[in-house]
């Protein structure tokens, strides 16, 4: 939806900048507490240029960090009241296998956090799940709740029930200039707007819209290989909607991790992801030469045949998705340090989506002054001292 060429108004509650998965949570909640609410986003909806794009994206309860595994339960409560305002479904329940080698520290934290003896064997996984092997020496935590959130009609669905809240969306529209004050003004490539808080939630271009305001932020985007892989003998048991979500963790061959679910966006394929990827400007995610090595594809194609034989070993699709990486992997959820109108909300290092309704939830009581439904503490912008005082 393209804005219109001149803006219909100029002075809201709340301005909220991006909207990808967690502005446009920010901007829901906003809504739905009354507050005029502008969510811009620079790109024509539904663009493919950040990090919320495509149809799936893990959801799950096991965390072996308790702050997100406190979330959780609130998250999947507030998926469950989008799914009925919105009248879709949004999240298929499938099971997440989480396997590593026995006594590694992130495996055992997640057995911990779903808080009962969930673990599988080489033997019981290969009898539930046939496509999916053990390495001697590793273990399997089973997480019932986990499953596929459907990403795209999630961000349609939140930006729907927004705009039926009376909030107001405008695409197309770059955010040029934040001059802070008591009453915030931005200026876009569309036109000029006010508003007495302002939430910032621009994904890998976040950096550079707090920069000119005397913020550097260490956040490091990266490009991830998205890969989808074509099974062997298609039909096979444990494939298709039986097979479950899996994240591997704690391997020596793939130390960021690697994680797999059922492909909707290629029915029949399986995707399968390393965990990392290399740092890129994200203006030119797109643009990868010919003939770039895919070292992180290496490795998956090495992954599939030991632990998924039942995949072809070279992937049928290869997509490209962007990270926006804190050096500790944790989210920023705070105030700017200077002008405490002004929110942040930046870094979720590939593992935000499924916490987006939460995280929506925090920027919108920051930038209200409302009682926090959980700690920000770990989430701070100060954490990362060395840098905020050479910056400011």
């Amino acid at each position: 939806m393209a804005a219109p060429s001149q803006p219909q108004q100029a002075t809201y509650d709340a301005i909220v900048i991006g909207a990808g998965i967690q502005g446009s949570f920010a901007a829901y909640h906003l809504a739905q507490r009354h507050r005029d609410t502008l969510l811009l986003e620079q790109f024509i909806l539904p663009h493919s240029r950040g990090s919320s794009h495509g149809q799936s994206r893990i959801t799950r309860s096991a965390y072996s960090r308790m702050p997100y595994a406190r979330m959780m339960p609130d998250s999947f409560r507030l998926w469950q009241r989008l799914e009925a305002e919105a009248g879709t479904s949004l999240y298929r329940r499938t099971g997440l296998v989480v396997l590593g080698p026995v006594g590694d520290p992130e495996l055992e934290g997640c057995r911990r956090s779903l808080g009962a003896d969930h673990v599988l064997d080489a033997t019981a996984l290969a009898q539930r799940f046939p496509g999916l092997r053990l390495c001697a020496g590793e273990v399997a935590v089973w997480d019932d709740t986990g499953g596929v959130l459907f990403a795209d009609r999630a961000l349609r669905a939140v930006q729907d029930v927004f705009r039926r809240h009376r909030g107001t969306l405008r695409d197309g529209e770059k955010v040029l200039r934040v001059e802070p004050g008591a009453v915030l003004t931005v200026t876009t490539t569309a036109g000029v707007y006010r508003a007495p808080r302002l939430i910032i939630a621009a994904g890998a271009w976040t950096g550079a819209v707090v920069a000119p305001l005397g913020l550097r932020l260490l956040l490091q985007p990266l490009r991830i290989d998205v890969c989808y892989w074509r099974e062997k003998e298609p039909g096979s048991p444990g494939a298709g909607r039986d097979r479950p979500c899996f994240m591997a963790v704690g391997l020596r061959q793939a130390p960021h991790g690697v994680y797999g679910l059922p492909a909707l966006e290629y029915p029949g394929l399986v995707k399968v992801c390393y965990h990392h990827g290399s740092p890129v400007d994200p203006e030119e995610r797109d643009r990868v030469p010919p003939g770039t090595p895919r070292p992180d594809v290496a490795l998956l194609s090495s992954f599939i045949s030991s632990y998924l034989p039942r995949l072809e070993p070279r992937p049928a699709v290869v997509e490209t998705c962007l990270y926006t990486n804190t050096p500790d992997g944790d989210f920023i959820l705070d105030r700017h340090p200077k002008f405490s109108n002004i929110i942040i909300g930046a870094g979720f290092s590939g593992h935000g989506f499924k916490l987006a309704p939460v995280v929506g939830k925090l920027l919108c009581e920051l930038s209200l002054g409302e009682e926090l439904s959980h700690s920000t503490a770990p989430f701070a912008i100060t954490r990362f001292p060395g840098t905020l005082r050479a910056a400011l």
